[in-house]
């Protein structure tokens, strides 16, 4: 019998959290009733992540996302002899590559175009760099740098996604400040993933 899951009116991430404890405990069987958007990508990526198939059918005042085991079953063990990311060099003690944290949309205080402009250049360092980072994390006013109209960061984020730097923008900042919409770069995330890249991570950097 499928376990009905009620995430009607829990932010982000805390119905991803609801569904991810069950599944962890061996129930798939279940579905989980949400109230936005960011809550149905951020399920639609868990079912994904861990092999399940997943609906969504709309209901009153949301959707009813159902799981259930996919066609192939469980995915397969990943192979770990297999080579890593680009900027994504592991090592079981120190975790993996390094994490680059932006939780503004400026470097440091003081005048806030010099800030911005700090902020564009370092962007554009990170693109330009031997070692790019494992995970690039925007939250906050950062989510502003990657739905904006500045084409030299949207181009240096861009180039960072290409070569295998994973970007997540916090979707509950980008419905803040009203910018769902307006995203041009990166991957709809939450909290949970976010704070997840940076537990994995050997060390993180923060903008």
């Amino acid at each position: 019998m499928t376990k009905i899951l009620d995430g009607f009116g829990k932010p982000c991430p805390m119905p991803l959290v609801m569904a991810k404890k069950e599944i962890d405990a061996g129930n798939c069987d279940i579905a989980v009733q949400v109230d936005n958007e960011t809550a149905v990508k951020n399920l639609t990526r868990l079912a994904k992540k861990t092999g399940l198939a997943v609906s969504c059918d709309a209901i009153e005042g949301g959707w009813l996302m159902t799981f259930a085991e996919g066609d192939g079953g469980a995915p397969a063990e990943p192979d770990l002899s297999a080579a890593p990311a680009a900027g994504a060099a592991c090592s079981t003690a120190g975790g993996c590559g390094y994490a680059v944290f932006v939780g503004k949309d400026h470097v440091g205080e003081g005048d806030g175009e010099l800030g911005y402009n700090l902020m564009k250049m370092a962007l554009y360092t990170l693109s330009e760099s031997e070692v790019p980072p494992a995970s690039l994390l925007f939250m906050n006013s950062g989510v502003k740098l990657v739905a904006g109209d500045e084409a030299q960061i949207i181009d240096s984020v861009k180039k960072l996604e290409e070569g295998g730097t994973e970007v997540l923008v916090c979707g509950t900042c980008l419905d803040f400040y009203g910018l769902k919409d307006a995203l041009k770069v990166g991957e709809v995330s939450n909290m949970y993933d976010i704070l997840g890249r940076m537990q994995e991570a050997a060390k993180v950097i923060s903008l």
